[in-house]
């Protein structure tokens, strides 16, 4: 499908470049790719590599016009060449060769790039598929660049940090276009379910200014399944014995020869009451989840279209609080203390690219996408509701200067944000809309020098007018041995309601202080990302092995200050002073035998805020982790059938408690946690290509976190506070699942 090979960061375009295949013709007709052929343009040194298939892509000039084409075993050709038109080029062996060449590899389910200006981790669905990965906020329990927590002890949410700094700093889309953001921050990664995610895109430090304005930890971007590529019918049953139930179900279908469509569903239940460390409280939450998704793909390759447009619908409902609490007699009163959480959500996207038959080099497409978020919530006596209508507009044109070593990115981009908030009896609402131009460089010198800047202006009704650089640059000094830089300035409105919501499972009093600002009366939050890397690949034993290093600083101009240290409130002000979070890590992978790679990697965290109070470190992260993942699979039969085992364990050190002074005795709580270390495994059993059942443990150490609940024996007293969560509650959790594929 040669419009596959024009896909680019958005999705949609290509940077226009000689494609095609080089592949060896058999008596009987039938062709065969020559994987690894060589391929450069006579009298220069641009060349390229063919993949496993023996497709390839080269620079193309009106000048270069002879091809030199060779492979081992293989007599050498020279192919005039005298348009951009895909090229399919039949070698023949030497005489004396052998009659046939096979050559195998594996893609790894993880991995970065050598060559990309920007620090990239590409996350395959075969890395998903390593664990008991039912969202997106549980994709990233084998990577070691994105840490997983709980966010208090009721909700069973999953919070995700990136250089130390929390999600809403992270810039969250689906398939680039912005999702997981406003009221959609703190339960929105776990509205999209594993199965439905193709690959994922983990970006380190300030992103791209195409996708916007807020980014500054860095980018995550959720690639779904597409319905032309997708199995016609795809199946994943999981049961947990934490209570969870959950089925996928995907069904795709060819429209045309145009077009595919594809309909998506998803349902999660969990019914059973579970509190393990008898503290009265439900160590899980009763859920029930109903997420649909018809999903269509329009591609004409000939002409140069390629679309898509999804339709889905989510309707999610959580219960909480103590075994006892019954909604329907208790809500709203003290006898027992309890909360339910009911989402429902609208999302409509929409995208259209257009490449130049002619000049493929030529891209333009526009992206939009309206969402309506609508939760309606209580923590006890506290009541949260958020309404929050989005729309979003981004329109980009993609060409050459000169030649493809120079390329260019412009555009134009809209965003419209309503949001309905109350809180408690306090009503919040705003309209936030922008309208932004930006314009981004990349170079590539084909050897040593990979470099994209950008830059965009924004015009924005709340944050007024500002302008949003960002550098990426890649240098390889040695064979394998590269370096990168960045640098870019971010801007956001902090939601502090939505973006902080497990702080109304507490009996804390919020306090907002009105200091003028544009947002609740606060400051955009602002700040600089500065990021340095290093990558070395290298043979160890004879079998393949690299090394990164990261180091990485966010220093915010300003940011809006969460202070929790009096244990009485919780209070949101305008940072007077400096917040920085310094992040450090050292990852190594290897290849230590066939079909077998083990990852490890240390991380150092120095995140630090002034407070009203002083100069702290920010409550419960750990300066140091390890991390260690191990994945083994057998070599597959004709039939499809193997094995595969995957084994993860991380080791969190102490964390900050933040101030307890002033609790009665049973609620104080020393000055740093304990350390927590976690063992997860693994086994898949595939049986063909169509049926594999798999079975693993998450925890399977059992470490369990003691009362993690500040004052569970009073949920209505002044002590009560569920937010001092650092490690696991449940305990061990097995659960068993199975795949079907019709192909």
């Amino acid at each position: 499908m040669k419009w596959l090979f024009m896909l680019l960061p958005l999705g949609l375009w290509s940077q226009g470049q000689l494609e095609g295949r080089v592949v060896e013709q058999f008596q009987d007709g039938t062709k065969a790719g020559l994987g690894g052929a060589n391929l450069y343009w006579s009298g220069t040194d641009v060349g390229a590599a063919a993949d496993l298939d023996g497709y390839f892509t080269i620079p193309y000039r009106e000048d270069y016009s002879r091809l030199i084409i060779s492979y081992l075993g293989y007599i050498t050709d020279t192919v005039e060449v005298r348009s951009n038109t895909y090229l399919e080029h039949s070698l023949k062996p030497q005489e004396g060769s052998l009659d046939e060449v096979t050559l195998s590899a594996r893609r790894k389910a993880s991995s970065r790039s050598y060559i990309e200006a920007q620090n990239v981790i590409r996350i395959s669905s075969e890395e998903l598929l390593k664990a008991a990965c039912c969202n997106l906020s549980e994709s990233f329990e084998t990577n070691p660049s994105i840490d997983v927590n709980f966010a208090d002890a009721v909700s069973g949410t999953r919070q995700i940090k990136m250089l130390g700094l929390t999600s809403p700093y992270i810039l969250i889309t689906t398939e680039n276009i912005p999702s997981i953001r406003g009221a959609a921050q703190t339960y929105g990664l776990s509205f999209i379910p594993g199965t439905w995610v193709e690959s994922i895109q983990v970006t380190k430090g300030a992103g791209s200014v195409v996708n916007g304005f807020e980014s500054i930890a860095g980018q995550i971007n959720a690639e779904m399944q597409k319905p032309a590529t997708d199995l016609p019918l795809f199946v994943n049953a999981f049961a947990g014995l934490n209570g969870r139930l959950e089925l996928n179900t995907h069904l795709n279908t060819a429209v045309g020869q145009r077009w595919h469509t594809g309909l998506y569903l998803h349902g999660n239940y969990r019914g059973q009451k579970f509190d393990r460390n008898g503290d009265g409280f439900l160590d899980m939450p009763l859920a029930e989840q109903l997420n649909l998704m018809n999903r269509w793909q329009y591609t004409d390759a000939e002409n140069g279209w390629v679309g898509f447009l999804n339709v889905r619908y989510l309707r999610d409902d959580k219960q909480s609080g103590q075994v006892d609490f019954d909604p329907t007699q208790h809500r709203g009163g003290t006898l027992f203390w309890g909360s339910e959480i009911d989402t429902e959500r609208w999302d409509v996207t929409a995208k259209i690219g257009y490449v130049d038959p002619a000049l493929p080099y030529h891209t333009a497409g526009i992206q939009m996408a309206y969402s309506r978020h609508q939760q309606d919530s209580y923590f006890g006596l506290n009541t949260y509701d958020i309404t929050h209508d989005s729309w979003y507009s981004n329109l980009v044109y993609n060409s050459i200067i000169s030649d493809s070593r120079h390329k260019i990115k412009t555009g134009l981009s809209a965003t419209y944000d309503r949001y309905s908030e109350q809180v408690n009896q306090r009503l919040f609402n705003r309209i936030e809309n922008s309208v932004g131009g930006f314009f981004e460089y990349a170079y590539d010198n084909l050897d040593k020098l990979t470099l994209t800047a950008g830059i965009r202006a924004d015009i924005h009704n709340r944050l007024g007018f500002f302008i949003t650089p960002r550098l990426h640059a890649r240098y390889e000094a040695w064979d394998k041995g590269v370096f990168r830089v960045s640098v870019g300035r971010g801007k956001r409105s902090a939601n502090i309601f939505t973006e902080n919501q497990q702080f109304f499972s507490s009996s804390r009093m919020l306090e907002l202080t009105d200091e003028g600002g544009p947002i609740y009366g606060l400051d955009p939050e602002i700040a600089w990302n500065y990021g340095l890397s290093f990558m070395q690949g290298f043979q160890l034993f004879g079998r393949n092995a690299d090394l990164t290093l990261d180091l990485y600083l966010t220093d915010f101009t300003n940011q809006v200050v969460v202070d929790w240290e009096d244990p009485r409130s919780i209070r949101f002000y305008n940072l007077e002073g400096s917040s920085t979070a310094t992040s450090f890590q050292a990852e190594f992978s290897f290849e230590p035998f066939e079909r077998m790679d083990v990852r490890t990697a240390y991380k150092y965290y120095d995140v630090r805020v002034d407070y009203r109070e002083g100069r702290l470190e920010r409550p419960l992260t750990p300066r140091n982790r390890l991390f260690v993942n191990a994945g083994y699979s057998t070599l597959a039969k004709d039939n499809g059938s193997q094995w595969k085992f995957d084994l993860t364990y991380n080791w969190l050190d102490s964390q900050r408690f933040p101030s307890t002074q002033g609790n009665p005795p049973a609620d104080l709580r020393p000055e740093r946690t304990p350390t927590v270390t976690t063992l997860n495994a693994q086994l898949t059993r595939v049986f063909s290509k169509r049926f594999e059942v798999y079975l693993g443990g998450e925890n399977i150490l059992d470490y369990r976190q003691d009362n993690p609940i500040l004052g569970a024996d009073d949920p209505f007293g002044p002590s009560f506070d569920t937010t001092f969560v650092y490690g696991p509650i449940f305990g061990s959790m097995y659960y068993a699942g199975l795949r079907f594929k019709l192909k």
